[in-house]
């Protein structure tokens, strides 16, 4: 029995070591993905019969490829200087001057459609006491589960600063969420005017964009302006692999916003991203002097934006 009991959980771990060990082939080794399955595939089941024969034996083997998998995934660095696309060419940096700030690399882009745009790049000074709003924004575009997530400060002159964390895509990569668990793309904070990255999901993609002025004290606000920008700074630095689970658009926030409030709880909404308004509402940060479901339906802004002329302030035109 106990001998069984050991070759059934070898043969999980093994299937599950090959799922593991196929799908980082494919991701990595594009242009060798069939090789490298093969080669895979082969040495796994040359650990089967070996486990068959002797199951420590097989056991030590697999213990060995398991390290040396590990070794091999550990020592895959992210990248700086790739052929990024346009849109995600630049992340943000920023110069702090007391209470004043200089933010590099802010996207300004002219969206004609949803893959062409003017592309603008501008740098801006803006002062940490200006700070007036803090707001939330979420866009769902298929399933109301999962909603890409963006800050936007207002200042006291009326300009508003977005903030969002994404992929950095190479030119001719395509988004997969599967290959966000395998180290295919890295992660990169973009500012921009919301006319760019906000109108693009309202105007041009089709999305469902909600806005949520959030609560916080003056001091938090600029925290949280801080903490973004500092970011920002480290991964111009240090570049990181973007994570479809650890290291997104959400998580990301969470994390920042929690050197803001380290008390903040973890919910599951911070993960099924959609449901991140409802989490802010039974914690109080966004207005709750109406039921959630009015609340929700008072923030959607994409019936708004496309009404608007391109002469019209879009900041001014989405918070009517």
């Amino acid at each position: 029995m106990q001998r069984k009991l050991g070759a059934v959980l070898f043969g999980a771990a093994l299937m599950l070591f090959l799922a593991w060990i196929l799908a980082a082939f494919l991701f990595q080794f594009e242009r060798f993905a069939l090789i490298a399955c093969i080669g895979a595939v082969a040495l796994t089941g040359m650990l089967g019969v070996l486990a068959r024969r002797n199951l420590r034996h097989g056991w030590m083997a697999f213990i060995f490829c398991l390290a040396a998998a590990t070794l091999w995934w550990s020592s895959i660095p992210p990248q700086q200087d790739l052929a990024w696309a346009p849109d995600t060419a630049r992340g943000v940096t920023a110069e702090f001057q007391g209470d004043t700030v200089i933010v590099h690399n802010i996207r300004d882009f002219i969206w004609e459609d949803e893959n062409t745009a003017t592309e603008q790049w501008k740098s801006e000074t803006y002062s940490l006491n200006a700070i007036t709003s803090v707001d939330l924004l979420t866009s769902v575009w298929s399933s109301p589960a999962i909603a890409h997530v963006l800050i936007s400060f207002g200042f006291s002159d009326g300009r508003h600063l977005a903030f969002s964390a994404e992929i950095r895509r190479e030119a001719d990569e395509e988004f997969s969420s599967i290959g966000g668990f395998f180290k295919t793309f890295e992660l990169v904070l973009i500012a921009a005017e919301e006319r760019d990255i906000v109108k693009l999901r309202t105007n041009f993609r089709g999305e469902d964009v909600s806005l949520f002025p959030l609560r916080l004290k003056p001091e938090q606000a600029r925290l949280l302006l801080v903490t973004y920008l500092e970011r920002g700074n480290q991964l111009a630095a240090e570049p990181e692999f973007y994570n479809t689970i650890t290291a997104n658009c959400t998580t990301v926030i969470f994390r920042l916003a929690r050197l803001v409030d380290p008390g903040l709880p973890f919910d599951w909404r911070v993960l099924a991203s959609g449901y991140l308004p409802a989490y802010l509402f039974d914690l109080g940060a966004i207005d709750t002097t109406k039921p959630l479901d009015e609340t929700l339906e008072d923030a959607r802004i994409t019936s708004r934006a496309v009404l608007l002329s391109p002469s019209d302030n879009y900041s001014t035109g989405i918070r009517r």
